[in-house]
């Protein structure tokens, strides 16, 4: 399966590869690159910057500025590389045994890729648009999105259909699950460990929080809806990230941890972690007894919707209708932006190159294979755009 723009959307991932975009850093190099790519077009464009301007989503639309057009929407930051094995560069493209490998080809570069190298011939023949939404800090709860969808929204002509080119193996996707992230914080008092009358120690007053939190994951395990598409079926809770304390002998003054919630429709995570909130705030009232700096605070940093399957969505059948995919309908349990483009209105699709089984490992991969059947899809696109 072959499609001749793929030779180009090869050359442009191993750009895209070349820029270190990961989400602790800016992705403004790599703007600045397609910037000046879809300057070469004549593409009009602009950014849609986050706050302090470190960072950017990049807004393009390629044929005229009229309703009934296609979003392809795609991140820019990767996650990071940080302490995995990896058998070559992560961010050189390489390739070996059929697979393009480095770190975003996955996830998700390599649509990135696919559709700037349909951009040339869009520019020239596309009577109907296909605008480019390009994200920045997807990675690190999908903050970046919503304000270009806003964007898009208030001042572009409506777009019929948007899809989202996360990894789904170029098979339309009609539902993900949702994503909250919250960070917890224990205060306590600093002592010698020898004397834990005089402190108190974050740590050891966060440990019940923490056991109360996998209480809560095993519940909503048992609890999943045994008809539920997702895998896993219901609703998951992990802690991701502790830190604290500052020596063997030192009560701990602080313990921040982290965790997600990923939902499916229906259950909000403000309602599932209800009973959570309840003992966080009864032990806070208890430590600030103890001493009047200590307490615990909690805070939901990230709140990504659930993307839900649409009735006779539009943006499905169009996918479907360009990859020729007739299989059944299908879910994923990763977050993405297509729940936030959901939110906004919009009909919504996931299809992309790739496998999430490959996305944030060490040796991250895309197979070529894969690439070329994203190019075919864009071949069907550039022909659709063009039939006006």
């Amino acid at each position: 399966m072959t499609s001749d723009l793929y030779p180009a959307a090869r050359d442009l991932l191993a750009t895209l590869i070349g820029f270190d975009t990961t989400s602790r850093g800016s992705n403004l190099a790599l703007v600045e690159w397609v910037e000046g790519y879809l300057d070469r077009l004549g593409a009009t464009h602009r950014r849609v910057p986050n706050p302090d301007g470190t960072k950017s989503n990049l807004l393009a639309t390629l044929g005229p500025a009229a309703p009934g057009g296609v979003v392809l929407s795609g991140h820019t930051d990767v996650v990071p590389v940080d302490g995995q094995p990896w058998s070559s560069d992560p961010f050189v493209l390489t390739e070996r045994d059929g697979r393009l490998y480095g770190r975003g080809t996955c996830d998700m570069k390599g649509f990135l890729a696919l559709a700037l190298a349909a951009a040339p011939e869009l520019a020239r023949t596309a009577r109907r648009p296909v605008h480019l939404a390009f994200s920045y800090d997807e990675e690190i709860g999908c903050l970046g999105a919503p304000a270009m969808i806003e964007v898009i929204r208030r001042e572009l002509p409506a777009p019929a259909v948007v899809v989202v080119g996360e990894p789904t193996s170029m098979e339309a996707v009609n539902g993900h699950k949702g994503i909250a992230t919250f960070h917890v914080t224990v205060t306590g008092r600093e002592a010698h460990s020898s004397q834990t009358h005089l402190g108190v120690s974050a740590i050891m007053e966060a440990v019940p929080l923490m056991a109360r939190l996998r209480t809560l994951a095993e519940q909503l395990q048992a609890e999943a809806d045994p008809a539920s598409p997702f895998m896993p079926k219901g609703p998951t809770l992990t802690i991701g990230m502790i830190e604290g304390g500052t020596a063997h002998n030192i009560l701990a003054r602080e313990c921040r941890f982290v965790f997600d919630l990923r939902t499916p429709g229906g259950r909000t995570p403000a309602e599932i972690v209800v009973p959570f909130l309840a003992e966080a705030k009864a032990l806070d009232a208890a430590l600030k007894a103890r001493a009047p700096e200590a307490g615990v605070t909690v805070e939901m940093r990230t709140d990504v919707p659930a993307f839900t399957p649409e009735r006779d969505g539009a943006a499905e059948a169009f996918v479907r209708r360009l990859t020729g995919d007739n299989g059944p309908p299908r879910v994923v349990a990763y977050a993405a932006e297509a729940g936030q483009f959901q939110q906004a209105g919009f009909s919504t699709v996931i299809c992309g190159p790739g496998s999430i089984d490959q996305a944030h490992q060490p040796d991250e991969y895309v197979d070529i294979s894969q690439m070329q059947r994203g190019a075919l899809f864009m071949r069907r696109l550039i022909e659709w755009a063009a039939e006006g």
